[in-house]
């Protein structure tokens, strides 16, 4: 997994049984990768139409795809695993642009996305089946292409006696609303903002960190009441799921308007602020979509933004009475989260189960998600056992 913060490859190591609501999972391993130098600064540039460049994406794609079979590599090393033990790979790969509102293109309309990290170079490069282009499938029925992975926190989140809500604050803030006992067609799943990515563009501006460590930045500034206003205002916080963003909406134009309007306050004051966005924005998308469905009992915090502490004091101050808690409390790696569910989900396809849920991205069909990309003994482990 490589997410929408550009800060490097998240890769996980799974022992996996069954699929679908049978699924059990260990960890074997864990690894967090940084992206090789220079690779980060084309990804940015790349994400935006106007720097973007046809030839840089048709090299990063590759480049990209070596950088994941260096860190398939450096996983199995960990636990002294040979590469061709492993069976199945499953890559999310890298979002460049996520073009979730439909338009017309030649006399169709058409919703798009593009993961770049092309999953046939991977399984070349390290033998093994991939799974990736998760999101395509969903897009091509109506949907949103994202989120994705509220099927995963189905399985591995629901619980028989408590309501829970399952945030990630990578990138992009997303929630996942999984009440007890629930069946996956109730689950209530988006995109609630930005997460980290509003924070790190002012930790980078203004003091030259590529994030703020621990929320210590963010915790000695002040929360400008002004200023947080003016955040919540964005029509997106607004707009009824399904929904889904990134880098498009809250990327370089969306600083470059924050920074405008709060040029007369302090930066750690905007820092603070900008961090506090993040959280009142999750708390907003629950009072508005999921509240009146389900009370949380629980909220489950996972990504990077697990480990700022301004992030976890100030949810459990707006979600009181209820335990704000990081995955790490519940069994489940809040760092390796993401990189867990995409190789479930790889799971589910060559189990050829559906697993995007239409009530959460708004496709008019459930769908079998990616594509199997053949490696170097296709088909006999998977299909011939």
């Amino acid at each position: 997994m490589s997410g929408t913060s550009l800060d490097g490859i998240d890769a996980v190591l799974l022992r996996v049984r069954g699929s679908g609501a049978e699924t059990r999972f260990q960890q074997l391993a864990y690894l967090e990768r940084p992206f090789p130098r220079g690779l980060r600064d084309l990804l940015m540039r790349n994400s935006i139409p106007d720097t973007s460049r046809v030839d840089e994406i048709t090299r990063l794609t590759m480049a990209l795809a070596m950088a994941y079979a260096d860190a398939v590599r450096a996983l199995a090393r960990t636990v002294r695993l040979p590469v061709s033990s492993i069976d199945l790979i499953g890559s999310h790969g890298q979002t460049i642009h996520h073009l979730p509102s439909p338009v017309r293109v030649a006399g169709r309309v058409v919703r798009s996305t593009l993961q770049i990290g092309d999953p046939s170079a991977l399984a070349a490069l390290t033998g093994v089946t991939t799974v990736g282009d998760f999101r395509i499938a969903d897009m091509a029925r109506g949907g949103q292409g994202a989120p994705l992975l509220p099927y995963v926190d189905w399985m591995i989140f629901r619980s028989p006696k408590k309501n829970r809500l399952v945030l990630n604050i990578g990138g992009i803030a997303n929630v996942t609303a999984v009440p007890k006992d629930a069946a996956h067609e109730d689950i209530i799943a988006f995109d609630t903002g930005p997460g980290n990515m509003v924070v790190d563009a002012m930790t980078r501006r203004f003091f030259d960190k590529p994030y703020d460590p621990d929320g210590r930045i963010a915790n000695s500034g002040a929360v400008s009441a002004d200023l947080l206003r003016f955040l919540m205002k964005h029509p997106f916080l607004r707009s009824s799921p399904p929904k889904s963003t990134g880098r498009e909406m809250f990327g370089e134009e969306f600083v470059h308007r924050l920074l405008a309007y709060a040029r007369p306050y302090q930066p750690v004051d905007i820092v603070a602020t900008a961090t506090a966005f993040t959280v009142a924005a999750v708390h907003a998308g629950y009072r508005r979509f999921i509240a009146r469905h389900m009370a949380a009992d629980e909220v489950i915090v996972s990504g990077g933004g697990a480990r700022n502490r301004f992030f976890m004091s100030d949810l459990a101050r707006l979600f009181a009475p209820a335990r704000v808690c990081s995955a790490n409390d519940v069994g489940v790696s809040s760092d390796a989260r993401e990189a867990i569910g995409f190789g479930l989900l790889a799971n589910e396809t060559v189990h050829g189960n559906q697993a995007n849920l239409p009530g959460v991205t708004g496709a008019d069909r459930p769908v079998i998600l990616g594509k199997i990309c053949p490696g170097s003994d296709f088909p006999a482990r998977l299909f011939l056992q």
